[in-house]
């Protein structure tokens, strides 16, 4: 009898759920077209960074509370659909955009942020590989945004990203997180996180 209960009430929960995830995506990923133009210099690179999408689509995953691979599904939707939806309104305003690079990036990168997004409600080492992809990815694109482009954006989101970063992982080791392997690999793996990002995404910005 339960059963018969659950599962039906667990289908319904996922079919307006998911598609609300990819539903919001794409009108966000509008939203950033515009909120380049309209957000004050000192926030206006969250509009314009791999960071905002990401935080994007992890929060509206974890809000969502799918399970697991409907995170991982959500995850490369919503990367993906946020790219679109910049790309359609960024069309409508005048400026041509080719979404194709961060399409590819969303399909590759987005199944491991829904699958974050998921995790990090738990705790072990699933929850500790979730707390390093994605402080990682704030603390890498805010270190990015310190150095490399510097001379043309406000600091003030890139330390706020940055911040976010670290304080995710400094709750996730110091209140969630159980016994030392699960610390250490979310703090290295944030580290090697950032590593990876900040060398990849200079490098594809170099060309």
């Amino acid at each position: 009898m339960t059963e018969a209960i659950t599962v039906p009430a667990r289908a319904a929960w996922l079919s307006w759920r998911l598609p609300g995830v990819l539903v919001l995506s794409l009108v966000l990923g509008g939203a950033t077209s515009w909120g380049q133009f309209l957000l004050p210099d000192w926030i206006v690179s969250i509009a314009n960074s791999s960071s905002g999408w990401t935080l994007i689509t992890a929060l509206l995953v974890f809000v969502a509370r799918l399970p697991l691979w409907p995170s991982v599904v959500a995850g490369a939707g919503s990367f993906v659909l946020l790219t679109v939806g910049y790309a359609v309104v960024s069309d409508w305003r005048g400026f041509s955009y080719d979404p194709t690079f961060f399409v590819v990036v969303g399909v590759i990168v987005g199944p491991f942020v829904g699958a974050a997004a998921a995790w990090i409600r738990g705790r072990g080492v699933p929850a500790a590989l979730a707390s390093a992809l994605l402080a990682g990815i704030g603390v890498g694109e805010a270190v990015y945004g310190v150095t490399v482009v510097a001379d043309s954006t406000s600091p003030v989101y890139w330390w706020i990203i940055g911040s976010a970063g670290v304080l995710l992982l400094g709750g996730m080791t110091g209140w969630r997180l159980r016994g030392v392997h699960p610390r250490v690999i979310a703090v290295v793996g944030t580290l090697l996180v950032a590593g990876a990002f900040l060398a990849t995404y200079t490098t594809s910005w170099s060309f």
